[in-house]
C-alpha cells in the first residue's frame, strides 16, 4: 500500500497497487473506510496475519516447554520468543517472495510487526496468566485449549484497532503492502 497520510495527491500517475489505493483522497471516504482510508477489514487481515504467527509460536512453545518439563515462566518466555519469531517469519516470507533483499525485508518485518506482536503477547499471556488454573493446565486438558482460544480472541479484538491506527499513519502493515505489489 503506497498511501502515506498527508503525502498523497490525487493527480499523480499511479502504478501497481498504488493505482487502486489512490481513490482514498481526503474528501468523502469510500464505503467501508474511515477518513484515513483504512478499512476495518484491512486492519483485521493484518491482525490475523500476526495472530497466526503468534499462535504457532505460543502452541509450539507450550509443547516444547511441557515436553522438557520446564517451569511455567520458562515455558511462557519460550512461547513469547517463538511467537515473535513466527510472526516475523510469516511477514519475511511474503516480503522475500516479492524479491526484496533479506536485510531490507528484515527491517520491514520489524517495523511492521513489533508493536502488533507485542500488544498481542501482552494480552494473550495476560489472559492465560490471570485465568485461574490456566497456567497449570496441561496440553491434554480442555482448559488449556479453551483459555488459549479466549486469549487469542481477546488479543485479536484488542490489537485490530492498534493495527488500524498504525496502517492509517503509514506504519505497521502499511509498510509491508508497499513491497507486495
Amino acid at each position: 500500500m503506497q498511501h502515506e497520510a498527508g503525502h498523497h495527491t490525487g493527480h499523480q500517475a499511479h502504478t501497481g497497487h498504488e493505482a487502486h489505493t489512490g481513490h482514498h483522497g481526503h474528501t468523502g471516504a469510500p464505503q467501508g473506510h474511515d477518513e484515513g482510508g483504512v478499512s476495518w477489514a484491512m486492519a483485521a487481515k493484518a491482525t490475523l496475519h500476526c495472530l497466526t504467527g503468534c499462535a504457532i509460536g505460543e502452541v509450539l512453545g507450550m509443547i516444547i516447554g511441557t515436553a522438557l518439563g520446564w517451569s511455567n515462566l520458562q515455558t511462557m518466555i519460550l512461547a513469547i520468543v517463538l511467537a515473535f519469531f513466527f510472526g516475523y517469519a510469516l511477514t519475511l516470507r511474503g516480503i522475500l517472495a516479492a524479491g526484496v533483499d533479506f536485510r531490507t525485508a528484515f527491517k520491514v518485518a520489524l517495523a511492521a510487526d513489533t508493536l502488533s506482536i507485542a500488544v498481542m503477547e501482552v494480552i494473550d499471556n495476560g489472559v492465560i496468566a490471570l485465568w485461574p488454573g490456566a497456567m497449570d493446565a496441561h496440553l491434554s486438558e480442555p482448559l488449556f485449549w479453551i483459555v488459549l482460544a479466549i486469549a487469542l480472541a481477546a488479543a485479536f479484538v484488542i490489537t485490530t484497532p492498534v493495527n488500524k491506527w498504525m496502517i492509517g499513519r503509514g506504519k505497521g502493515h502499511a509498510v509491508v503492502h508497499r513491497y507486495h505489489h
